[in-house]
């Protein structure tokens, strides 16, 4: 089981300074590991500053496109767990040939690289998305993937990719991630649940586009706490398979109420308009809890807590505006630099 803990190691993490890996890099030192992390820092350095034993991690500035920079830092390392990509769906259509030189054709180089690396584990980010529009209640790993947008085709052909890699020396295992929500030090409010929770806070009202769109979430810490589970453990059951790890499913429009309701201000107005996007699905992760061990233990009413703590705390200025929160505006500001 997943609750027997491997002898510490070296990992190295890929895009460990983005939103979810600012939540597991310090996991991961606090726990003893030395962390390499290997991220272009597109968003900010938000590590540095926060890491009280800097001893164990190693930023790395760099693009995991680049194979020679990946033969001189990989080696060493015993785990690999691959987040970096272009995330979400506008940010890949913005520049289609980049989203495909990172989020498809760098998985071969840095596989091949991890295993005559002598890597045993490999971890890689993949998405419930691949899914596309389910009418199911159970959105299981055995159903077809279909996924409808080019982030989603990305990582389904990466899942098959990283499957054809596994061996009995190097063990794979594939992420299928419900949408993450919470507070990160490399936060990101262009989420579902940080969307709404950031307009009830800041504006006073929630735009919903739809509505009745299934959408599985999990916190981010809880999503953290599995990859940490997955670098401490023994891969022998894995199988080089993808696994579901949501926790809650709700329609946007619950969304909605529950973030009015947890912000506590019942006159905060909810406002609907026409769905821009349109995946629907309930992703079901009893394969997780059954063969792995693992089950979230925070909710989506703790996610918006920690935001609304955040904000009025000022931890997070200008969060209407400012491109850093929204990973699209960056982009776009990048891509006319």
């Amino acid at each position: 089981m997943l609750q027997e803990r491997y002898n510490m190691s070296r990992v190295l993490i890929t895009g460990g300074a983005g939103y979810l890996g600012s939540v597991l890099t310090p996991k991961l030192i606090e726990r003893g590991h030395q962390v390499r992390v290997l991220d272009t820092c597109w968003f900010g350095d938000h590590l540095s500053d926060r890491i009280r034993n800097k001893k164990r991690l190693e930023l790395i500035k760099g693009d995991i496109r680049d194979t020679i920079l990946l033969k001189q830092i990989v080696p060493g390392c015993d785990t690999v767990i691959h987040l970096a990509c272009i995330s979400n769906d506008p940010c890949s259509d913005l520049d289609e040939k980049l989203t495909l030189s990172i989020n498809l054709q760098a998985y071969e180089p840095l596989l091949c690289i991890a295993r005559s690396a002598g890597v045993s584990k490999f971890i890689n980010a993949s998405s419930s998305s691949v899914y596309g529009v389910k009418d199911q209640p159970r959105v299981t790993e055995d159903l077809p993937l279909e996924p409808i947008t080019l982030y989603a085709r990305c990582k389904a052909e990466s899942e098959r990719i990283v499957r054809s890699f596994e061996s009995d020396d190097f063990k794979t295992i594939s992420v299928r991630s419900a949408t993450l929500c919470g507070y990160s030090p490399r936060q990101r409010l262009d989420l579902t649940v940080n969307i709404l929770t950031n307009f009830a806070v800041n504006k006073g009202k929630i735009l919903v586009h739809g509505g009745s769109q299934q959408r599985p979430n999990i916190h981010i810490e809880d999503i953290a706490d599995f990859y940490v589970t997955l670098a401490e453990s023994d891969p022998a059951g894995w199988g080089g398979l993808a696994y579901n790890v949501g926790y809650q499913n709700h329609t946007v429009m619950e969304i909605a109420r529950m973030v009015r309701q947890v912000v506590g201000q019942q006159n905060v107005e909810i406002e609907v308009a026409d769905a821009h996007d349109l995946r629907s699905y309930r992703i079901d992760s009893t394969l997780v809890r059954d063969r792995l061990g693992f089950e979230p233990r925070r909710t989506l009413q703790d996610a918006v807590g920690d935001l609304k703590k955040a904000f009025q705390a000022q931890l997070l200025p200008d969060p209407l505006e400012d491109p850093r929160y929204f990973n699209i505006k960056t982009m776009q500001t990048m891509a006319t630099a």
